[in-house]
């Protein structure tokens, strides 16, 4: 699954993270949602059902851009943080490049 593209927006991750352009935490991140802060919610593909719900609600409500990417491992490396289900993405032009390098 791991192919020059996924590397390029895990790379954009953490240079967001470096950046202080990320929120992390479930509470953190559906504050920021609410706020109209969060520009791209990232879920990881083996997020729990009730947090993915919760979260992907929210996003809808709000009108926030989410995507489910790899699973917590692969985002939590991506960050240097352990077990992250769920990142959000506080800056328009990191939210841009990381949705096209999604695809």
């Amino acid at each position: 699954m791991t192919n020059n593209n996924n590397n390029s927006y895990l790379n954009m991750i953490g240079l967001a993270y470096r950046a202080r352009k990320i929120s992390l935490g479930e509470e953190a991140i559906v504050k920021d949602i609410r706020q109209n802060r969060a520009k791209l919610i990232l879920l990881a593909s083996d997020i729990g059902p009730q947090t993915k719900k919760k979260l992907t609600d929210k996003c809808k409500s709000y009108n926030v851009p989410y995507e489910i990417v790899d699973d917590r491992e692969t985002l939590s490396q991506a960050i240097g943080k352990s077990q992250r289900v769920a990142v959000a993405i506080l800056d328009a032009g990191f939210a841009t490049k990381i949705q096209s390098l999604l695809g």
